[in-house]
């Protein structure tokens, strides 16, 4: 079983590569999923707090203080959202051979992948002068700012264009393919 794990920073393009990367993992003939660590916040912000599911709306603010202040930080539950994909992942193992998480934020979380797993793929998405929407507050919340001098990771790769997103998906495949000898 194959995990990627990919983090960086808003708008860096991390649901776009992860989508590439699952087409070609496809290409490859695996049976890919995209999963998102933070789900169950997303879940917590449809179900209970009226957020329509829109992108362009997206409740950053109360996904980061549910998610950092609330959960880890008054809760104590360090690994809640770790221990729930963890969960997740085990049980869609018996319908998929790879998976790829798009929304690593945290040092911690990409450790606790490579820790738990064998074939960990560590992946981070720097886009340069890009508007990402955030306030001020946003911008310089611990999900934004912590892996930025983070560089312990497989592959960095600079968002330019989609086109170079889209070769860079293909040439990590044919890489650890080579690697482990797919």
């Amino acid at each position: 079983m194959k995990i990627f794990v990919i983090g960086g920073g808003a708008k860096a393009g991390k649901n776009t590569f992860g989508e590439f990367l699952r087409e070609e993992l496809k290409d490859y003939g695996y049976k890919p999923c995209v999963m998102h660590i933070t789900e169950p916040l997303y879940s917590y912000a449809r179900n209970y707090f009226e957020w329509n599911g829109n992108e362009e709306d997206k409740p950053r603010e109360f996904l980061q203080k549910m998610g950092i202040e609330i959960i880890q930080q008054k809760l104590g539950k360090k690994d809640f959202l770790l221990n729930r994909i963890f969960e997740d992942i085990e049980i869609l193992s018996n319908f998929f051979d790879a998976f790829i998480i798009t929304d690593a934020r945290l040092i911690h979380e990409f450790e606790s992948f490579k820790e738990k797993y064998s074939e960990v793929v560590t992946i981070k998405i720097v886009r340069h002068g890009h508007d990402d929407r955030l306030s001020e507050e946003e911008a310089n919340h611990i999900t934004e700012k912590e892996i930025t001098g983070y560089n312990d990771f497989d592959y960095i790769i600079e968002n330019r264009d989609l086109d170079e997103l889209k070769r860079a998906a293909l040439e990590i495949i044919r890489n650890e393919e080579n690697y482990y000898g797919g």
